[in-house]
Formats: C-alpha cells, structure tokens, sequence
C-alpha cells in the first residue's frame, strides 16, 4: 500500500472549534476483531454475574479516575461546552447502577415450584457478541448506555464509535481494560460506513445495538430483515415537537423551549425541533424565546465565560443546516432569527428561529442543529394534531396547560417520552428510553436495555423422570 492509499484510509477527528486534528488511525480489521470477540465470550459469560458486577464497577472507578481526561476529550472532538462534557462523564458512571438494578429487575432469576409438576424456571442467557455503532453528539454515553448493560448480561462486545469521535471511543474501552475486563471482550473497531455495514452484517455478530441517524438504522433493518436471530435494537432521533399553551409564566415556558432546542447545539436526538404554540400567547412567547437565544453565549468548549452552545460537529452539518433554513425561508417560513455562520471556516451557527407556519407542506426531516421551526395554532386538537404530523416519535412536551390538557395530550400523542412542563430533552437513565415510527423499533434503551442484551429461557425441571400415558394406549 502506497502512502497516499495509506493516507486515504486512515481516520481522523478534528476539534469542530479550532480546526486542528485531535487523533488519527487506521480502521480495523472487521474479521479478526469479530473472531477474537467469539473467542473470547464464552469465559466472560461463564463468570459468575456477582463477578461481572464488580467488574464493571471497578470500570466506574476508573472512569472517575479518568474524569477529566475524559471529559476534555469529549469536549475537544464534539466542540461541546466542557461543563457540558463533564455532565456527559458524570451520566457514564450513573449507568453502572442503574444497569445492575435494571438487570436484577428485568432479567431476574424466577422460579415456581409445585410438588408434582417439579420447578418451573425462567432464567436469562446472552446473545453472545454485540455489535455497538455510537453516534458523535454523545460519545461516550450513549454508546455506554449499551455496552454495560451488555456486558453484565454476559455478552462481548465489539464498538465501533462514530468515526469523528474515535479517541472518546479509545478512552472509554481504557476504562474497561484497566478495570480488568479483557481487551478481547470489549473491544473497538476503528472505521467508517464501510466498517459499520460490515460489522452490521457478520455472521459472527449476535446482535447490533445503535444509535444515530434514521438513514443509517433505516439500511440496518433492511439488512437484517432476512436473518431474525440477529437482535436489532435502534435508536433513531426525532422530529420532535414542544407544545405552547395557556400559561402566566412567559418567561419559563420561553427558557424550556430555549433548553429544549439549543443545548448541545440541537444536536440532540430528543432536542425540539418544532414549537406549536396557541395563537392568543403566539407573540409573548416568540419574543421571549427570541429574546433568550439573542442571549446565547456561542463559544469553543473552554472558552470563559462558559458558552451555552458549542459549534456544530464540521462544516459540511452547518453548511447542511443553513441551506436547510434557506430554504424554509424561500418555501414560505418567516425569519424570526436568522441562523448566522459566526465564523467562515469554522462550524459555529447562532441559533435560529423561523416560524413555518404558511408554509403548504413543512419537511418531516430531524435538522440535526440549532434550528427551531415554530407552527401557530388555534386549537388543543389542531396542537396534538400538529404535533403528531411526523414519522417520528421520540420526545414531545406540553408546556402550560391543566391537568386535563396534559392528560390528553399524553393519551394522545405520539412519542417514547412525553413530558409536562419539562424540556423535551435530557431524559433519566434510569426509565426506559426510546420512540415510535422512524424514531426506534421497539426496543427501547436506558432502563430497558437489559431486555435487548439477554434472551429469557423457560424450562420445567424434574430431578427424577416420572411419566404416565393415561389414555389412548391398548391394555397389554
């Protein structure tokens, strides 16, 4: 291999706020990594669970050891605020807990006994090797958000982290080795699409577990419709609406939808996209939303004062995001805040506002940014209606309203994570987590990941076998 072939092949990850190369690799081997996981499962399955506990409890020490390595890394190859990477670290510890309580209650150990039948028995046994592919706008906890689980349900794991985070995906497979799990367990593989789609497809991988865009989950179904023994768990993104209704309190329901849209510079799979808001209160809460976002500090991860928003992950997703609010503007939108490229060469957007209400048909796209489309209404049945006109289903909030409003508006809409009065974002570890239609196939991740990364097994068991035929047989 010439060096321009060696060149064209490796991986690289840039910082999004300077520019500069932050890691460089060459992608791996999808064969030999996939072998030596196969090789490798069955010792880690026949641990005890008490001891793969312990394990990946000593990986939460050394995460925390690890803290702000971490961190400043994640903050680095996002460009997220750093007080917003070290949150990101602090989730990645949580979930250690919270799996191990997750798994004692979703995979336990049952039995029933009866003195004649002998025992009825459910126990839970693991697929074998998981294939994690991690997204870039939380490198290291969402991905974890699958491997752990994984792991104490006995499995092992090849990740392949997005390929503008390698090195967070390094780091965090560190904390597992130090931790003394085995590098042949968990493992990374360095890669891109070309990677993914081989690592998706191996006949040694047992089950793949993502997160990312719906184009991508969208051809891993399609790959996978033909082999149903592979386990699929997917986790997509939304189209995600924020509802506006009868509320004194203008300048809360302003900051959550501020919060909702623009943390992490929207690029969240839960962030809204879409805020339907009732006419009669249509210009104090634009004007307050408005008023926040002008009020957004846009900044590089360790800038100070701390930015509110970092840039977006490069320059192709800004160039995308402003084309985008283009052209919304030229198909009937109404500015309310432009989107502005801050800096020419580098991906910093403002956030940006326009109101897509006259326009004859709104694009069901997630525009994975800072980028919130405001649609008026005039009643509570044309707002869910509203909200509901997606393929999507991930996230949907009510902000203001009664109880009665909200009581319908959770009946009624269409979404894995419906809140009252709370962002659209920032849901807990520790309850299930997961969407409808484009947004998820039904297997919901956080809390319920234990049901992807173990399969039940039913059995009666007799110690001695004791059978009888008590009709149809002649007499002898």
């Amino acid at each position: 291999m010439n060096s321009e072939t060696q060149a064209a092949a490796e991986i690289v990850s840039y910082e999004p706020a300077t520019g500069e190369e932050v890691w460089r690799g060459t992608p791996g081997n999808v064969d030999e990594t996939v072998d030596r996981a196969r090789r490798a499962w069955p010792a880690w399955a026949a641990q005890t669970l008490a001891t793969r506990i312990e394990l990946v409890r000593r990986f939460a020490n050394e995460v925390r050891k690890e803290a702000e390595n971490l961190a400043t890394m994640i903050a680095r190859e996002t460009g997220k605020p750093l007080w917003e990477a070290r949150t990101e670290v602090e989730s990645v510890v949580n979930k250690v807990e919270i799996s191990i309580r997750a798994y004692a209650e979703r995979t336990a150990q049952r039995k029933l006994d009866s003195a004649l039948q002998g025992t009825a028995a459910v126990r839970h046994k693991p697929h074998g090797v998981m294939a994690v592919l991690g997204p870039y706008n939380f490198p290291a906890h969402l991905p974890n958000g699958h491997i752990v689980p994984a792991l104490i349900a006995g499995n092992a794991i090849v990740f392949k982290p997005s390929e503008k985070t390698p090195a967070t995906g390094h780091l965090l497979a560190q904390c597992f080795h130090r931790a003394g799990i085995s590098a042949a367990v968990v493992q990374v593989l360095i890669g891109g699409p070309e990677e993914g789609q081989a690592l998706v497809a191996h006949d040694g991988v047992d089950g793949v577990l993502f997160t990312g865009s719906a184009h991508a989950g969208i051809a891993i179904n399609r790959k996978l419709a033909s082999n149903p023994g592979k386990i699929v768990a997917l986790e997509m993104g939304g189209n995600n609406p924020i509802v506006i209704w009868d509320t004194p309190k203008i300048n809360d329901a302003a900051v959550i939808v501020a919060q909702s849209a623009f943390t992490s510079a929207g690029q969240r799979c839960t962030a809204a996209r879409r805020m339907i808001v009732k006419a009669s209160m249509y210009d104090a809460v634009v004007e307050e939303v408005k008023r926040i976002a002008d009020r957004i500090i846009v900044g590089a991860p360790f800038d100070e004062p701390a930015p509110f928003m970092g840039p977006v992950i490069d320059n192709r997703t800004a160039n995308g995001l402003t084309e985008s609010f283009v052209y919304l503007l030229t198909n009937g939108g109404k500015a309310i805040k432009h989107m502005v490229r801050t800096q020419e060469s580098l991906p910093f957007l403002s956030p940006a506002i326009i109101d897509v209400t006259g326009m004859d048909e709104r694009p069901d796209v997630e525009l994975f940014g800072p980028l919130l489309q405001i649609v008026k209404v005039d009643d509570f049945d044309e707002a869910i209606a509203e909200a509901n006109n997606t393929r999507f289903g991930l996230s949907a909030s009510l902000v203001g309203g009664s109880p009665q409003d909200y009581n319908r508006f959770w009946a009624n809409i269409r979404a894995g994570v419906v809140n009252w009065n709370r962002p659209t974002n920032g849901a807990s570890s520790a309850a299930p987590f997961g969407g409808i239609g484009l947004s998820g196939n039904h297997r919901p991740s956080a809390y319920y990941a234990a049901d992807y990364c173990a399969y039940p097994v039913a059995s009666t068991e007799v110690e001695q076998p004791r059978a009888s035929i008590g009709v149809g047989l002649r007499s002898d």
